[in-house]
């Protein structure tokens, strides 16, 4: 009843810059923290920046001074941009968000499909 759909992934430069949106969508009742997480190849997914719906954020130290995270309440999106994008950066990143759906009102994460970035020379 709830996705969550994300967009912005692709192929970019070392230095280069990208924008990963993740719109959700459905019997959405309300939405706590949205934020971004990523997993490398043989590596754990690792959190890379959180935000409430107060705004307050949360960035990993690797990514600090480099990504923004934002959200519109209005579109239930969050946000990512990314510069000075590096090739340790690459992975397939997933966003979430803890929401209550109207029909159970229980709070849960639910997570996007995933989107890959590749930073590559």
């Amino acid at each position: 009843q709830v996705q969550l759909v994300e967009s912005g992934g692709g192929l970019v430069q070392p230095g280069g810059s990208l924008r990963l949106s993740c719109a959700a969508s459905g019997s959405i009742g309300r939405i706590y923290d949205m934020g971004w997480h990523r997993q490398a190849p043989g590596k754990q997914r690792e959190l890379v920046a959180a935000v409430s719906s107060g705004g307050n954020t949360n960035y990993a130290d690797s990514v600090k001074g480099r990504f923004t995270i934002s959200r519109d309440n209005a579109k239930n999106t969050v946000y990512l941009q990314m510069n000075s994008l590096k090739p340790e950066d690459t992975a397939v990143y997933y966003c979430n968000a803890d929401l209550q759906t109207v029909i159970s009102w229980k709070k849960e994460r639910y997570w996007g499909q995933g989107t890959q970035v590749t930073v590559s020379s």
